[in-house]
């Protein structure tokens, strides 16, 4: 277990933002994470748990207290069954199961970050989800202090949250269980319109896993939402702000302030959400607000590929990121009467 002290966090981070940790820990087995945790726990020190770092807002000022690096390794596939050490890199794991045959996360390819954080976050895109693989999350639980496993069910898994988000100081992810498709070589069935699309197929087909793996990384990539050094617009977290699911009477408030101001023939993305709720697209509300690709001035701005990233250009600050955000939210609550809300989690900051 390596351990530093003043440590910079902002290399952690795919915004490349932040202060530094008083005391910064890797922890390569679980062994070490729990010890790590148990540590921090019985000193009454705060605790960051850090995984690849692509969905964290990170102040200024740093983090006083100690940063835990997952960096655990492992990767085991039987059959279907998969399962990840918490510090397995994402994407690496989605390649491996195309490579295997195997069907139910290919659409997930591209993201950044670590197995461990899936689960968190339900990570999302293109018509897939974790949360319809995942079996079990293997995890240390601080307040009894013991490993547990946590099944499906009790992941307590929603839209973009989960029963790890909504207790953050609980449960410290070790292993994640899955369970993967045999479809011989085709993907799951395809069920985002704009994948289809550029696969040139209808919403419910399947197509060969590498090929429906690659159409997914193209159509990242021209949104600036696959990691390249080079690209100031990958310098994100991807979607800075989680799609807005509204009632029946929140669209139609919603809807009667659409037609207002952008005129009576507009119509808003409106998508079923489930038990009477409908969600619509966060990026169509930042850019018919008036935040366009590459809109700001200062070294924080939005992505000139998608308007759904904001991007540190080279030098920004995490203040200067926040009031960009800021900035947005006002914005698009002025306008269409909803607040949105960031999907990083900030870590002594708040949006």
């Amino acid at each position: 277990m390596q351990e530093r002290h003043d440590a910079p966090l902002a290399p952690l981070t795919t915004f490349r933002l932040g202060g530094p940790a008083t005391r910064l820990v890797t922890a390569t087995t679980d062994a070490e994470v729990i010890e790590a945790v148990r540590e921090a726990d019985a000193a009454g020190t705060p605790l960051l748990v850090i995984g690849g770092g692509s969905n964290l807002v990170i102040g200024d000022k740093g983090f006083e207290g100690t940063a835990l690096v997952i960096g655990t390794e492992g990767h085991e596939l039987t059959g279907t069954r998969l399962t990840l050490a918490a510090g397995e890199v994402w994407t690496d794991a989605v390649a491996r199961t195309v490579e295997a045959g195997l069907a139910g996360i290919e659409c997930l390819a591209g993201i950044p970050g670590s197995a461990g954080a899936t689960p968190i976050q339900n990570v999302g895109a293109y018509g897939q989800e974790v949360s319809s693989r995942i079996t079990e999350v293997i995890a240390y639980d601080r307040h009894s202090g013991e490993t547990v496993t946590l099944t499906n069910d009790e992941c307590a898994f929603s839209y973009r949250h989960s029963r790890f988000k909504e207790d953050p100081d609980r449960y410290v992810v070790l292993r994640v269980l899955f369970d993967l498709e045999d479809a011989g070589g085709l993907s799951a069935p395809v069920k985002y319109a704009e994948t289809a699309r550029a696969l040139g197929v209808e919403p419910g087909d399947r197509v060969p896993l590498a090929e429906a793996r690659e159409t997914v990384l193209k159509l990242r990539a021209g949104k600036g939402m696959v990691l390249d050094p080079d690209d100031h617009d990958t310098w994100s977290a991807g979607s800075f702000f989680t799609n807005p699911i509204l009632t029946h009477t929140q669209f139609a408030e919603f809807h009667a302030r659409v037609k207002h101001h952008l005129g009576e023939d507009a119509v808003p993305p409106a998508y079923p959400a489930g038990d009477g709720h409908t969600k619509t697209s966060a990026a169509w509300l930042i850019d018919k607000a008036g935040f366009t690709k590459g809109y700001g001035t200062g070294p924080a701005r939005i992505s000139t590929k998608h308007t759904l990233a904001l991007t540190n250009r080279g030098d920004a600050t995490t203040e200067d990121l926040l009031t960009l955000a800021r900035e947005v939210v006002a914005g698009v609550r002025d306008t269409f009467g909803i607040t949105l809300v960031n999907e990083p989690v900030t870590v002594g900051v708040r949006l």
